[in-house]
């Protein structure tokens, strides 16, 4: 099948939105709840409405706005009121709306994936919720990527700056999720278990989507509702691989962390209530719903989901665009579609632009492709990356996406890619190309989606 770059980039754009469609979160929660009759079915779990006294909620992450509409719609009016179901969920500012019986609360800015001090507050507030609860009571958590900064709750001991800061350096210093959570939940009270720990109603049933690469439950959001796996000994082990202990600045984090795994070489996961965790969407979901788009504009296509964490972007977007080039010249599939999360090693601040780990990766296979065939980089062929969510880094852009008509009006304006690429200033080169993907929140969370599609090169006749 013949396809004009028209249809390429229609395409590429297409089947990645045709998996974010799919992890819609509010639907996602309408479909695990439900109340039939005189049972409610939450997830797998299942409750006697007559035995339950109040329903509660509480949750965090960047699909937590989507998850309470769609538990109110599955709930319905006579349980919502006849349950006197209350609850509150913290998330991104520009998710809060106002609902009937569930508060949601903006627990940061819009952008910004750090801890701040509103989120220590309603991260208190939560708490106290729970602590109030009666074992006649059913609490329902709402868990997503992007809990962690989400639901603060510093330890004694810990300002929520020392935790901000500890936090920016790890990850700018290519730290991956699992590294980052396994340090901040020693130092939290909600992460690690601390949530569910705090919880004294009769049952607590968790609702989660996945942002974590093979869905362990104790890394997404930082396990609030999951016993914790890991120790403050494995925290110091975190932070001695990225040379923390030498930093006069984090001393006291150092400090805490190491009384702590004096006192507590082992976890405390007791509990008062029954808890039950249910991962209801996933990275798979997602990458499944945009293979079958792709089936269904003719594609042949192949898919993969990473399974553990990925190397650094660039080094994912120069695999990609050399997948695509491959498929371009050979017989079998003409489009891949992947599913992960990479990291990117920041430059120092003095150097750095704007961008994200998806624009950061486009724009490496971009460089890619240029090196492999010059002026005809992406002839016939097209890529986007772009995070699930609907944001990338710092940056109101899910993602980024590039073909062959880019191309040209890079050329045209004289921009360089390889200067944008050392600075991580993806966004300053997708921009004037109108090659940035911007969604606006997506109400969900499943770490990104990765497409590329090709026009096959037509075989010569033989001679």
């Amino acid at each position: 099948m013949k396809r004009s770059p028209k249809q390429l980039a229609e395409d590429v754009q297409a089947i990645w939105q045709a998996g974010v469609d799919a992890v819609k979160s509010d639907e996602l929660v309408y479909d695990a709840v439900e109340v039939v009759e005189d049972t409610l079915f939450v997830g797998e779990s299942r409750f006697n409405l007559a035995a339950i006294k109040r329903i509660f909620v509480i949750g965090g992450g960047k699909a937590g706005a989507g998850m309470a509409i769609g538990l109110q719609k599955a709930l319905g009016d006579k349980v919502l009121n006849e349950k006197h179901v209350q609850g509150i969920v913290s998330v991104p500012a520009d998710c809060v709306q106002e609902l009937s019986h569930i508060q949601l609360k903006a627990g940061r800015p819009a952008g910004q994936n750090s801890p701040t001090v509103e989120g220590v507050e309603i991260s208190r507030q939560i708490l106290r919720m729970c602590e109030g609860m009666t074992v006649h009571d059913l609490c329902i958590g709402l868990i997503s990527g992007g809990g962690s900064a989400l639901l603060p709750s510093p330890i004694d001991g810990i300002g929520l700056s020392e935790k901000q800061e500890i936090t920016s350096f790890l990850s700018g210093n290519g730290a991956n999720i699992e590294q980052l959570n396994t340090v901040r939940k020693q130092l939290s009270r909600i992460k690690g278990h601390g949530l569910a720990m705090s919880c004294k109603a009769g049952n607590l049933v968790s609702l989660i989507i996945s942002d974590v690469l093979g869905d362990s439950l104790d890394v997404i959001a930082s396990g609030p509702t999951v016993p914790n796996t890991t120790t403050a000994a494995d925290a110091l082990d975190v932070l001695k691989m990225y040379g923390v202990p030498h930093i006069e600045r984090f001393a006291n984090i150092v400090r805490v962390l190491e009384e702590k795994a004096k006192r507590h070489p082992r976890n405390d996961s007791r509990t008062t209530c029954s808890v039950a965790n249910w991962i209801i969407g996933n990275n798979a979901v997602a990458v499944d719903a945009a293979g079958i788009e792709a089936e269904k504009r003719g594609y042949s296509h192949v898919m993969h989901c990473a399974r553990g964490m990925e190397g650094e972007a660039e080094e994912i977007g120069q695999h990609l665009m050399r997948m695509g080039i491959k498929m371009q010249n050979e017989a079998g599939p003409d489009c891949l579609i992947t599913g992960g999360e990479p990291v990117v090693k920041l430059v120092d601040p003095s150097k750095r632009g704007l961008g994200g780990r998806n624009q950061q990766l486009v724009l490496a296979a971009t460089v890619e492709a240029m090196q492999q065939r010059g002026d005809n980089a992406l002839d016939g062929i097209a890529i986007l990356s772009g995070g699930t969510d609907g944001e990338d880094g710092p940056t109101d852009a899910a993602g980024a996406w590039m073909d062959a008509e880019a191309i040209s009006a890079m050329n045209a304006s004289g921009l360089k890619p390889e200067d944008f690429l050392k600075k991580n200033d993806a966004y300053h080169f997708f921009a004037p190309l109108n090659r940035l993907v911007k969604t606006g929140p997506t109400h969900t969370n499943v770490c990104d989606v990765r497409v590329v599609v090709v026009d096959r090169v037509q075989p010569q006749p033989e001679k």
